[in-house]
């Protein structure tokens, strides 16, 4: 595909996002990117949102009421937006990413950020073991197909601070109890982003010109990252140096914490048991997080493909803060769904 430049574009085209669409403004890391792309001054933000929507979108969020079966509404809502991010619960139905895509379509929305943080799609091994590569791969073949949209995906690893309060089954701690069961050797480090860098991320991303001035410019733009993965972390870790970060925060000792060791295939393969005979969801959360930290380096993405961290401007971040952070969370009895 060739590059397209600005001085190419026709007479009133500006140079930069403007307006901004988010699908879950609301929800835990839509309300992270809305509030820092309010924060910048430099775009309006429209947060779709259903017309009985319990939930207050951030404060500088234009509300724009939607019905999911209703494919008017969303077209509606999407007339003259330059960029659409999607963040969805997981127990979002299945389709309502495609009724969004074909509405951003049909509105003419030039780039949409999918559903799609985590982990590293663009790797085979990982896409097919995990289950969840190959869904974000078919979701980006759509966009594509439109012939209108674009697509750039945030691939963040997972969220730290969510990980470590929901539970055992994601980074192996269960702070209530003070246990923690290292997968392997508990030296396995991967890549994982706060909310709050992910919002940064997004925010920096749409502050960047849309295009290059011309072929002289080298300057990063929106569209550096166009039909690509956007790769963040906030922090290349190990289980271990985890630990080591809570035991700062709470002043314990490991003599305090019950310390299991579990080879990495093995509770895979006991988290597919768990997902396959007894329907657990938690059996998928535990091959999901598991499967990152084969000592491979599947989970660290940064290592093989590099960060955008610096291109972006995103600052360096206080592990023990973000530690902080989720034991306050599980103080304060957090529950996902």
């Amino acid at each position: 595909m060739a590059t397209e430049y600005a001085k190419d574009q026709p007479p009133g085209f500006t140079n930069r996002i403007e307006r901004v669409a988010i699908v879950g403004a609301s929800g835990s890391i839509g309300r992270y990117i809305a509030t820092e792309l309010v924060r910048t001054g430099k775009h309006t933000i429209t947060g779709l949102t259903r017309f009985k929507g319990k939930k207050e979108l951030p404060e500088g969020v234009i509300p724009s009421y939607i019905d999911y079966d209703d494919e008017s509404t969303l077209v509606k809502a999407l007339q003259g937006q330059q960029f659409l991010v999607i963040t969805m619960s997981v127990m979002a139905p299945p389709d309502t990413q495609s009724k969004l895509i074909r509405a951003a379509a049909e509105a003419g929305v030039p780039y949409v950020m999918p559903n799609a943080y985590g982990s590293d799609f663009t790797n085979d091994a990982l896409a097919k073991e995990t289950g969840r590569g190959n869904v974000i791969r078919k979701t980006l073949q759509e966009i594509e197909a439109t012939n209108v949209c674009s697509w750039i995906a945030l691939v963040c690893g997972f969220w730290y601070e969510f990980s470590m309060a929901r539970g055992a089954e994601c980074f192996g701690f269960d702070m209530q109890r003070k246990h923690l069961t290292l997968i392997d050797n508990g030296d396995t480090k991967i890549n994982v982003s706060t909310w709050d860098q992910c919002g940064r991320a997004v925010a920096a991303l749409l502050n960047l010109k849309e295009l290059p001035d011309s072929p002289g410019d080298t300057s990063p733009t929106v569209s550096t990252w166009k039909n690509r993965p956007l790769y963040i972390a906030s922090f290349t870790i190990s289980q271990k140096d985890m630990f080591e970060s809570l035991k700062k925060v709470t002043g314990d000792k490991d003599e305090e914490w019950t310390i299991e060791h579990e080879k990495s295939h093995d509770r895979y393969v006991r988290g597919q048991e768990r997902l396959q005979k007894e329907n657990n969801k938690l059996g998928y959360v535990q091959m999901l997080y598991t499967r990152q930290f084969y000592p491979n380096g599947d989970g660290n993405f940064g290592e093989k493909h590099g960060l955008a961290n610096d291109a972006l401007g995103l600052p360096p971040e206080d592990l023990d803060e973000c530690t902080k952070r989720a034991k306050e969370m599980v103080e304060s009895g957090y529950a996902y769904h």
